[in-house]
């Protein structure tokens, strides 16, 4: 590898891309210190460096002269470890997003580390704007060596690079550094004007207090090092609201060419429910309080209007627009989602999962049963209606979400209080009616579950209500289901959602992740524990040196496809860890 230059810098596979992350927003760091992707103020406005899909904006820092590249994230954190080896040496970068994230002030954080042998970085810095429309301006050196601009209405100061040389819109310099020294560069975006500087060593001790007090230890887990770094992860992609974004990035295809690019910087409520019952299965932790704060407020907020996903202050979604630019290789820009315009019956027995689960733990207070009685009355007075389903398809009387909004009922019933028994009562009668209405539509001749009445196909999905407590594991359609989804839509212990076609598997799509996870505590459900295991091990190799997964994986290249990272993934991956760790303790 050689140093950066002037040119933007070139996409890498994604497996390559490390994560920095506040809560409040996020940016991807590549293999050359190029960091080509973040939004600020928050995850739903608009990129600052946005090279990652073909705009404008990039911050690189790497060696001057040939290069391998090295890295890895610091223990049970989103602070990641750049390391370059040169022919002079050994050079390392410690990067990080300043946590916990302030709303309106993103600090990115950049320590420099002649580890061995002395070194020479060639540091660049373009801040753009409204996607890469708006290039830094009005660029100033104060007295200290601090550079401050606009970019946009965006507010721009960097610090550490005093002799940096502007021009077109841009700051380079070039750092040495003698071995054994080290040397910070702080950058701020802000959309109001800035507070006073602060050290960079300040910055960092707040950061390291900030990730020690956020991640648990997670001893028993299974691959314990994995599993709290999916809490990381899952940690930094959630806002001060609550809401965890379902990915840092838009316009990531899923599949080349095939107009599959979305927009993932939302809260999706399904998602948000996967997250909080996977801290749930871990112990209990405030990433569950966080979950349950965020869905509660949008079901007191919206009731049986209840949106499938919303920014992470509760706005609406935007709806879904082009931004003129190349996108990722393979893939095309957009903005926005169409999933502000669905109904999707099972996101209410999710939330009823989540606040179940919450109560399990005797963690829901009293918005949270009101919360809960909204949940299961929209679903007594919705249940009729089609619905885009889990995989946001045509609208249809999917089975998945009758029967996990069955499984929904069942669990809040379990844990209400004694003031609420005869309404426990009723969600259980209402269960069944819905496992019985599902049954008279949904059940293939050989005794699994389909689709929907009109779809008589295998879905991965279907493992869910099982799994959930919406039918017990022995129910013969429960093993009935999970013996044709292994049949059916497995490869070598990775899983497909469904068959799209008569073409082979993994010719129309990327092994499903979360799929996969979900497969695991299948197996486990049904004590095959040694299936179980090897569905987690090998679903767990699926990602890249940070160790973050996409939506699916391109089994024949070995590569991740679609937005990165996928916060349901994670969440799967930490659930399986912990109540395989729990079985095996």
């Amino acid at each position: 590898m050689t140093s950066p230059t002037c040119a933007p810098p070139a996409p890498h596979a994604l497996r390559d891309y490390a994560l920095l992350a506040d809560g409040e927003r996020g940016a991807l760091v590549g293999p050359r210190g190029d960091i080509v992707w973040m939004c600020a103020p928050a995850w739903q406005d608009d990129a600052v460096f946005a090279a990652l899909i073909g705009g404008d904006g990039w911050y690189t820092l790497a060696p001057g002269g040939p290069f391998v590249w090295g890295g890895s994230y610091e223990p049970g954190s989103l602070v990641w470890r750049s390391r370059w080896i040169t022919h002079h040496g050994i050079t390392e970068c410690r990067e990080a997003l300043a946590y916990p994230g302030e709303a309106h002030r993103a600090v990115l954080l950049r320590r420099i580390l002649a580890v061995d042998g002395d070194a020479r970085l060639e540091v660049e810095l373009n801040v753009a704007a409204g996607f890469g429309n708006e290039p830094l301006r009005e660029v100033r050196r104060d007295e200290h060596g601090r550079w401050t601009g606009r970019a946009g209405e965006l507010h721009v100061r960097w610090s550490g690079a005093p002799h940096a040389r502007p021009g077109g819109g841009r700051l380079r310099a070039t750092v040495d550094l003698a071995a054994g020294a080290h040397h910070d560069l702080v950058l701020e975006v802000c959309d109001r004007p800035l507070p006073g500087p602060s050290p960079a060593a300040a910055w960092w001790r707040a950061t390291e207090a900030g990730w020690a007090a956020r991640v648990p230890d997670l001893a028993h887990a299974l691959g314990r090092r994995d599993a709290r770094h999916a809490y990381a992860v899952m940690a930094g992609l959630t806002s001060r609201s609550g809401g965890t974004v379902a990915a840092a990035t838009t316009s990531l295809p899923e599949r080349a060419e095939q107009g599959r690019n979305y927009d993932y910087r939302y809260v999706w409520i399904r998602d948000q429910a996967y997250v909080g019952q996977a801290v749930a299965a871990a112990g209990g932790h405030p990433l569950l309080d966080d979950s349950v704060r965020f869905v509660t407020a949008r079901l007191l907020d919206h009731g049986p209007g209840l949106a499938p996903a919303y920014t992470t202050t509760g706005q609406a979604v935007p709806d879904q627009r082009a931004l003129d630019l190349p996108g990722y290789p393979g893939g095309f820009d957009v903005v926005g989602n169409r999933v502000n315009r669905q109904f999707q019956l099972d996101v209410f027995g999710e939330a009823l999962l989540l606040l179940a689960a919450a109560a399990r733990l005797d963690q829901l207070d009293p918005d949270g049963w009101r919360a809960a009685r909204t949940a299961a009355d929209t679903i007594a007075a919705r249940h009729g209606e089609p619905d885009a389903g889990i995989w946001e398809l045509h609208d249809e009387r999917w089975a998945h979400s009758r029967l996990v909004c069955a499984a929904g009922l069942r669990a809040i019933a379990a844990v209400s209080p004694r003031a609420d028994r005869g309404r426990a009562v009723g969600w259980e009668a209402l269960a069944d009616a819905l496992v019985a209405d599902t049954s008279a539509d949904c059940l293939h001749p050989t005794g699994r579950w389909q689709r929907s009445p009109t779809d008589a196909g295998v879905d991965a999905a279907l493992l869910m209500p099982a799994l959930r407590g919406g039918l017990p594991a022995d129910d013969p359609r429960t093993v009935a289901t999970l013996r044709a989804v292994r049949t059916d839509l497995a490869a070598g212990h990775f899983l497909y959602r469904f068959r799209h076609d008569r073409r082979p598997l993994q010719d129309a799509e990327g092994a499903f992740l979360l799929c996969g996870f979900a497969m695991a505590l299948a197996e486990h459900q049904q004590h095959h524990d040694i299936e179980a295991v090897r569905w987690f091990e090998r679903n767990r190799t699926a990602c890249g040196p940070p160790g973050l997964y996409a939506e699916e994986f391109d089994v024949a290249q070995r590569q991740l496809r679609g937005n990165l990272p996928q916060a349901f993934v994670h969440a799967l991956m930490l659930e399986t860890a912990a109540r395989l760790g729990q079985r095996h303790r």
